[in-house]
């Protein structure tokens, strides 16, 4: 959002350089900049003790591809409590623990997300009303059923990289029990 008024006084705003910033949104009134705005996100690839990740269908973003767990950001919260809060509201599971993996600008809906892997021991799933059906994929299966990274889905990306890590933590394990065995 970009302001032209200051919203708390109603004045016009006019173009100051600011530092760095260069030329800003002022508002003599208020003697304050006015950034731009945008929405924030938390999107969570959510994986439970078997290895396999949540899909949701939710035929108000997609008919064709399935979706991870998102929200939007309230303010007061912090990204890893939207991602805790999102996930227990559409799916009805607790995390246990959640690991930042990226923040993404996702053009399409000019927002800024912030992708988790969340971890869970639960695997009963208990839908909101947001969403229209959810299940357990095969992380593999999934990178198929999800938006295409290519597309600049955040939901792709994650996917990807979350399935690059546990090739790379096989390959980890596989090398250590490797070096123990010679022991």
């Amino acid at each position: 959002m970009r302001f032209s008024y200051c919203p708390d006084c109603g004045r016009p705003l006019i173009q100051k350089v600011l530092g760095d910033e260069g030329k800003v949104p002022w508002c003599e009134s208020c003697d304050r900049p006015w950034f731009e705005m945008f929405p924030s996100a938390a999107i969570v690839l959510v994986v439970n003790d078997d290895g396999k990740v949540a899909l949701l269908n939710q035929n108000y973003i997609s008919t064709v591809y399935k979706n991870l767990v998102s929200g939007y950001i309230k303010p007061g919260e912090s990204a890893e409590e939207t991602a805790l809060r999102e996930v227990e509201e559409e799916i009805g599971v607790r995390l246990h623990a959640v690991e930042l993996q990226f923040t993404r600008w996702f053009e399409k809906a000019g927002v800024l997300m912030v992708g988790f892997l969340g971890y869970t021991h639960d695997r009963a799933l208990k839908l909101s009303c947001e969403v229209d059906a959810a299940g357990w994929f095969d992380p593999a299966e999934a990178l198929a059923l999800v938006h295409p990274k290519e597309t600049g889905s955040v939901s792709g990306v994650l996917v990807d990289l979350y399935l690059q890590k546990r090739l790379t933590d096989a390959a980890s394990q596989e090398a250590l029990e490797e070096l123990h065995a010679r022991d």
